[in-house]
């Protein structure tokens, strides 16, 4: 037995492991008989609790294991529960974790590859022509909503749960996703979309030009991550990782104008039609944190007010990158703004370095045809006496 009396100590106490876990403290009683008792029930509730801690998990009782400790508390989290419904409907709440394969995750995958994105915001004839119009959701689409949600839950089975899981080649399974695209707002379109976003929401556009700040980085932004007398702010982006911003003049003084607005939240929204939508309860009149299908559906709207065509909320974040990189040509600094892990994501606002070094030899090139290649400031004839260098002695 494994009970013992402490120095100084009138009970005697236990220490005991079973499977990796230790288990320890007193156990109430004086006499080493009723300690071992105690000892004993203890043992049994360790075993019955491992036993039960290891049970195997089917996929639905993993899922919502994976919400309850990680999904919920992400800053989008109503995407997040929508691609665990998903997931459970196609692969099955009764499946064991441990069935998971490379077979039936090339199944799921298939079938996502096969649905159609929802046309909003248009009325169709009939669902079939609707589906007809639409287009097949993107290979990143695909990942983003199967693969990268399952492996989430699959590795914290493992690691966190000990459970036990297939071995997937899940670099087999990733889809081949094109190159990001950057797109730049211009002056004309960036005025145009202002004007035509809501009054309420376009705070929250004019920070995302400001600051290239993803939706998500928006939507949670507190006020306990503004620090006005330092002049800077902390966000939260991909991977739980924070990232601190210095404020510009423009930007503290947009941040100022919404201090009064909400006590919390800095980016919020005046309730219009109390009752609508998924929050009830709420007041006409009355501000309330921005959400990320609010701010969608606004910037759905203003974009369409605005009759601007190819161009994403994304944008606003790649319109942030590339006008620092002009002004800057430094690359680490647009990392470091945009919250890159890798700088290889940002050489893709490269670009606009290149764009600024052609125009600036078709200048030079412009010159030279006006003034003539002969004759330029720099041009040495080849007469001219070259001006003599003073040897170096052994001390320089």
């Amino acid at each position: 037995m494994s009970v013992y009396r402490r120095p100084g100590q009138k009970d005697y106490s236990y220490d005991f492991r079973h499977r990796g876990h230790r288990f320890s403290g007193s156990t109430g009683c004086a006499s080493r008989r009723e300690a071992e008792k105690v000892e004993e029930r203890l043992k049994a509730e360790a075993r019955a609790s491992i036993a039960e801690r290891n049970a195997p998990l089917t996929f639905g009782a993993a899922s919502t294991l994976y919400w309850q400790e990680i999904g919920q508390y992400a800053a989008t989290a109503g995407e997040t529960e929508r691609h665990l419904a998903w997931l459970q409907q196609h692969i099955g709440k009764a499946t064991p974790i441990a069935a998971i394969d490379d077979r039936m995750l090339a199944r799921i995958i298939a079938i996502r590859r096969g649905e159609r994105v929802p046309q909003q915001g248009k009325r169709q004839a009939g669902k079939r022509r609707q589906l007809a119009e639409a287009r097949l959701i993107s290979n990143a689409t695909v990942n983003r909503t199967v693969l990268e949600p399952l492996r989430a839950i699959l590795l914290r089975a493992a690691q966190v749960w000990d459970q036990r899981v297939g071995k997937i080649s899940w670099k087999a399974h990733r889809l081949a996703v094109r190159p990001e695209r950057v797109r730049e707002a211009s002056p004309d379109e960036e005025t145009a979309l202002k004007g035509a976003m809501r009054e309420d929401y376009e705070p929250a556009l004019t920070f995302a030009l400001l600051t290239g700040c993803r939706r998500a980085e928006i939507v949670g932004l507190a006020w306990t991550d503004v620090d006005f007398f330092n002049r800077r702010f902390v966000v939260t982006g991909k991977g739980d990782r924070s990232r601190a911003i210095p404020m510009t003049e423009e930007i503290h003084a947009l941040l100022w104008s919404l201090k009064d607005d909400h006590p919390t939240a800095v980016f919020s929204y005046v309730c219009r039609r109390p009752g609508q939508g998924s929050v009830r309860g709420q007041v006409k009149g009355r501000r309330y944190p921005i959400t990320i299908a609010g701010f969608k559906t606004a910037w759905r709207r203003a974009r369409a007010k605005a009759g601007i065509s190819n161009f994403r909320f994304h944008d606003a974040r790649h319109t942030a990158g590339t006008r620092l990189l002009r002004h800057t040509g430094n690359l680490r600094l647009a990392q470091r703004l945009l919250g890159h892990a890798d700088i290889k994501t940002t050489t893709r606002y490269a670009h606009a370095a290149e764009e600024d070094l052609r125009a600036g030899l078709e200048a030079v090139a412009s010159a030279q045809k006006r003034g003539g290649a002969a004759e330029t400031p720099t041009e040495i004839p080849t007469d001219a006496p070259r001006a003599k260098r003073k040897p170096l002695t052994k001390k320089e």
